[in-house]
């Protein structure tokens, strides 16, 4: 090869000792890498990491070869602590049976929701949080901050969802035994969008663990990682990290590493060449 490009032999071989093209190709790589690790919040490990490389730029790296480049960036994941879940079901108001029982495959939006609430402490005191997911994409459809833990709460969160994504038909509504979700009050919300209500059994927080898994992200990756002085600063970014983080860029190894915004879109698409392809 030397001979045809005219190249002298030990120029060539200097330049494979120098590594030259090695190190321009592994910091172009180093660089992307850190980009998705900022974006992933610190939270992400050489598997998403991986995926993202492959999603974004057609690379195919070994989780080896990031990890190692990880340590040399000093990119470290943030240690991950304890959810505990806080829900008050002590009440004599009537129960739900556990339709769901822990079915949390839709194949199809607005098949089945999940819903349930969380405690988020700031400067001013609790703010609380309320959530409706679609279990068909993870995406979180609905949601609901406040200063009490009223039913209000959970009736705007299911209110924005119905309202958002306009189902067909009444989906079924899945939620732990909380006096809120018990309430007359949000039984005639139900009522009135035609939704089946079932509820966890008592004390088994696995019944609906998608909300608690919400929660649980939710509160590694920001909560726990953030001070929030005001009550109106956790609400601003609360409302950026479901709707522009959570719902459009995090990827889900349930959903094949995509955010659920994405793999609605996905999904989308192939239906309509299904659908052109019978047609």
């Amino acid at each position: 090869m030397c001979k045809v490009v005219k190249v002298n032999l030990s120029s060539y071989y200097h330049w494979i000792k120098s590594g030259c093209v090695i190190k321009k190709v592994d910091k172009k790589l180093n660089k992307l890498i850190e980009i998705i690790f900022v974006q992933g919040r610190h939270n992400y490990g050489t598997r998403r990491i991986q995926s993202k490389l492959l999603e974004l730029y057609g690379l195919i790296i070994s989780r080896q070869r990031i990890s190692n480049i990880m340590k040399d960036l000093k990119l470290k994941v943030k240690m991950k602590r304890r959810y505990k879940n806080t829900t008050d079901s002590n009440h004599n108001l009537p129960i739900a049976p556990n339709i769901l029982n822990r079915d949390f495959y839709a194949s199809n939006p607005n098949e089945k929701y999940v819903g349930d609430i969380t405690y988020i402490p700031t400067g001013e005191g609790w703010l609380y949080l309320a959530t409706v997911i679609d279990l068909y994409s993870r995406k979180v459809v609905g949601w609901s901050m406040d200063d009490t833990m009223k039913v209000s709460l959970v009736n705007n969160a299911l209110n924005m969802a119905m309202l958002h994504r306009k189902p067909s038909s009444g989906p079924l509504w899945h939620t732990d035994r909380g006096s809120q979700y018990a309430s007359y009050s949000h039984k005639d919300l139900l009522e009135k969008y035609n939704i089946v209500q079932s509820m966890s059994r008592k004390g088994n927080c696995w019944d609906n663990s998608v909300a608690e898994s919400f929660f649980k992200s939710l509160k590694q990756e920001l909560v726990y990682n953030t001070y929030f002085y005001t009550k109106k600063q956790a609400k601003k970014e609360i409302f950026e990290y479901i709707e522009f983080y959570y719902n459009r860029v995090r990827s889900h190894s349930y959903l094949g590493n995509l955010s659920p915004v994405k793999f609605e879109e996905k999904q989308e698409k192939e239906k309509v060449l299904q659908s052109e392809m019978v047609a």
